[in-house]
């Protein structure tokens, strides 16, 4: 583990509208950080996502959905149609970034923290999957992840973010 490990807050995403987001923003919220695909059979996650984006509301937590085309040509959509499929058939209303690469050499520098113990300091695991999911706490960590077959709603996602709450 590093000494001083760099935190998700030193980078800026743009938001699926076009806007710039500098995840500082988030300081002090646990987030759950999803890489997001409509065309994959985990897509029902959207609506798990946002019901547990509604479970911990009066809570600092907040779910964060990466559009990625990486796995399996999944996310054959671009800008505000993402937006429009995740809010319509899922009741999405938690943040959607613009789409972006997840994995290999081009990955999104983002994706490149939040799977590199090098770089995050604690969890080494690049997302194999569409819904690979990353815990962050209040100060800006990477503490765990998820494997896509991991339902948000689980037990076991649920209790990691109370502890982190």
């Amino acid at each position: 583990m590093t000494e001083n490990p760099q935190r998700i807050y030193q980078f800026n995403a743009k938001l699926i509208n076009g806007k710039d987001k500098n995840l500082a923003d988030y300081q002090g919220k646990v987030l759950l950080v999803v890489n997001i695909a409509s065309a994959c059979g985990f897509a029902p996650q959207l609506k798990e996502l946002q019901e547990l984006k509604d479970l911990f509301k009066e809570e600092e937590f907040e779910v964060l959905g990466f559009p990625s085309n990486d796995f399996g040509g999944q996310e054959p959509l671009e800008g505000e149609a993402i937006h429009d499929f995740c809010e319509v058939n899922y009741g999405v209303k938690f943040p959607v970034f613009e789409k972006i690469m997840v994995r290999g050499e081009h990955a999104n520098p983002i994706y490149k923290f939040l799977g590199s113990k090098e770089l995050n300091g604690h969890i080494k695991s690049t997302p194999r999957w569409n819904f690979h999911k990353y815990l962050v706490n209040k100060n800006g960590e990477v503490v765990d992840y998820f494997y896509p077959f991991t339902k948000p709603l689980s037990s076991k996602v649920k209790k990691k973010i109370q502890r982190l709450l």
